[in-house]
């Protein structure tokens, strides 16, 4: 009886083991490096999440770049909720020559975190929700304001329309016309 239970026990031993084989991959890994954080799970079948629906969108290249280049794609990638206002490739050529490429610069990624996180409330917020005159306190701590028409039309910051607004697994993107620049502190 020992001897049934001692080899039954290597046995479990054995495929405990096995199953922790560090040859196992994870998506988006590479044969030196293991994909971390959210952004690193393969998921072909849920809703996609508002950085792949960003990423998905040929309008939204510009904004993708910098939420890479300003290290966010793991924080946008998580549960949420989030609102992002997604300002479209447009709307940043609308920016001061220069500007974006000073901002992707590696010595300007506190400013450029601050500006995106300036687009992004912890909320779904739907423009059905959105009130003439609501202020929403932005991730970067810092409010932006809501100006709403009788024909439900949504301006944010007194500039910046949303031209629609696409649902996704964590949160919703307000596509926007403008890149929202947060007030001086």
């Amino acid at each position: 009886m020992k001897r049934l239970l001692h080899f039954s026990l290597t046995i479990i031993v054995s495929l405990i083991l096995s199953c922790n084989n560090s040859d196992t991959k994870v998506a988006g890994s590479t044969d030196n490096q293991p994909a971390v954080g959210q952004s690193g799970v393969q998921d072909d079948e849920s809703q996609k999440d508002v950085v792949k629906v960003a990423a998905g969108s040929k309008d939204h290249t510009t904004l993708v770049s910098a939420i890479k280049q300003a290290q966010l794609v793991d924080a946008l990638s998580n549960a949420g909720p989030f609102t992002v206002f997604a300002p479209t490739n447009d709307a940043f050529d609308k920016l001061p020559k220069g500007t974006v490429e000073d901002l992707m610069k590696p010595e300007n990624k506190e400013k450029l975190q601050d500006i995106l996180q300036y687009h992004v409330f912890l909320a779904n917020l739907g423009t059905t929700l959105m009130q003439d005159g609501q202020t929403l306190n932005q991730v970067n701590g810092q409010n932006i304001s809501i100006q709403k028409s009788a024909d439900g039309k949504v301006t944010i910051n007194g500039k910046a329309h949303i031209l629609a607004s696409i649902p996704a697994s964590n949160g919703i993107i307000h596509v926007i016309d403008e890149v929202l620049l947060p007030p001086s502190k």
